[in-house]
């Protein structure tokens, strides 16, 4: 495996070109160009650590992380988390999420003929025959335990039929659950995660998946079971598998005592991803992390989730809001902020309900950078001055459109006195004109009597 995750594609990429000192490209060791690769990439920017007044944290051997509060929303480490990377199979959490919302249990899962004619040699699978036939409890231990690519694409045609779809209804439900939740740089187009140029994701959307996950309790009674048995039965043979998640297996080296749940992945393009949900009692944290060089993916997790616990802690906006614009925050709502930075300390912004009459969200942030928002009922007080506000808005476009009137009709009475002395001037003109018409004609008439009575004479 150790073989498998050192050599890659894609990794000339990152190889150092040598500078003064150092050996030319051309004379390095596999070893030593690998080393390069690796340097180059735990060099990254690491955003959070440019916040002002945010923690520092270790980099990471993956090209994009991020480790985000499951219950507030905020976001305490961010390296990439908007880039596009390739997934691998923590797909599967998504394929789960919309199979929890959209099927039961003892629903049946019906392996086709399409279900399975997609694999290749290599591919993740635990053996299913077409005309198979279990429940969607245990194609989801299938899934999310073996990483089973068969049960993913059984999972999303049977979950689609049995809602009177189709396999192509469950990738589309896919994509607009991964929106709803507030995701916008991914693109699902398959249930199981095997490469595809166009089946993309991002840290933030994959975080905001795993945050979700926390609704369901079902799925980390699947993800912390070790091992799984599905029974012979009349439709298929017995299935034995394990647990793929090292940090959730007591005993392995890389066994976390705070991961509770998570999924593997890993192609030769999208390299290793992991996704990780801890609590550590206190804070429950998603880590993602995607596109890690060597044979890091584990130990970056563990330095950043060991990183969010240490360095931050949960304040609860109910104890501490005292704007005459709240009248009250519901439940024992979290923020998370950096530790030793005190509520005061935070900026708040108010985003009412379009819908709501009295509620609204209290959004907090440190520095600028969020730290999580909470709901609240809005008081009196703040809907008395956001009327006066609109009021005094309405006033103001009122007074610009009155002031617009008149200058309207200034410029009309204007144009009308102007109309007029037209009018005017060009009646003086047309009589004076007639006056030199007729003048002239008297003149011509005696000048013409005046020749006549001349020739008389003579």
């Amino acid at each position: 495996m150790a073989a498998i995750l050192w050599i890659c594609p894609g990794t000339a990429a990152f190889a150092a070109e040598a500078g003064e000192g150092e050996q030319p490209a051309a004379e390095l060791t596999e070893e030593e160009r690998l080393q390069q690769e690796l340097d180059a990439v735990y060099a990254m920017p690491v955003q959070s650590n440019e916040w002002e007044g945010w923690p520092q944290a270790p980099g990471t051997y993956g090209e994009a992380a991020i480790v985000m509060e499951v219950e507030s929303g905020a976001i305490l480490y961010a390296k990439n988390i908007d880039d596009h990377h390739f997934p691998a199979s923590i797909t599967k959490l998504l394929t789960a999420l919309v199979a929890f919302e959209n099927g039961k249990f003892e629903d049946p899962v019906v392996f086709s003929h399409d279900s399975l004619a997609f694999l290749e040699p290599g591919d993740a699978y635990i053996g299913m025959k077409e005309g198979n036939q279990i429940t969607l409890e245990q194609a989801l231990y299938a899934t999310l335990l073996a990483s089973a690519n068969e049960g993913a694409y059984g999972v999303a045609e049977s979950v689609g039929k049995n809602a009177g779809h189709d396999y192509a209804w469950f990738l589309e439900q896919m994509n607009q659950r991964c929106k709803e939740l507030g995701g916008e740089n991914s693109n699902f187009m398959n249930p199981h995660g095997l490469h595809d140029e166009n089946h993309y994701t991002c840290a933030r959307d994959m975080a905001l998946i795993g945050r979700e996950l926390f609704k369901h309790p079902e799925f980390f009674q699947i993800v912390q079971t070790l091992q799984y048995t599905i029974p012979a039965s009349e439709t298929t043979e017995e299935h034995i598998f394990q647990q793929k998640h090292k940090m959730l297996k007591e005993g392995n080296a890389n066994y976390y005592e705070f991961a509770i749940g998570g999924k593997t992945g890993y192609t030769s393009e999208a390299m290793s991803t992991l996704v990780t949900m801890a609590d550590n009692g206190n804070m429950q944290l998603v880590c993602v992390v995607l596109k890690t060089h060597g044979v890091n993916v584990y130990p970056d997790t563990r330095n950043l989730l060991e990183y969010g616990f240490a360095n931050f802690s949960k304040v609860l906006p109910a104890a501490y809001e005292e704007s005459e614009d709240v009248a009250k925050i519901p439940d024992e709502q979290n923020i998370v902020v950096p530790n030793g930075v005190e509520f005061q300390d935070l900026e708040m912004e108010i985003v009412p309900d379009e819908e709501s009459e009295e509620e609204g969200t209290l959004a907090y942030s440190y520095k600028g950078s969020p730290v999580g928002s909470v709901r609240a009922v809005l008081s009196q007080a703040y809907f008395d001055k956001a009327k006066a506000k609109e009021e005094d808005a309405k006033k103001s476009q009122e007074k610009q459109k009155g002031g617009s009137r008149e200058a309207k009709s200034g410029k009309d009475k204007k144009a009308g006195i102007l109309e007029n002395k037209t009018i005017l001037k060009k009646c003086v003109l047309g009589a004076a004109g007639v006056i030199f018409v007729v003048l002239v004609s008297i003149l011509v008439k005696l000048l013409l009597d005046g020749k006549r009575k001349k020739k008389r004479k003579r």
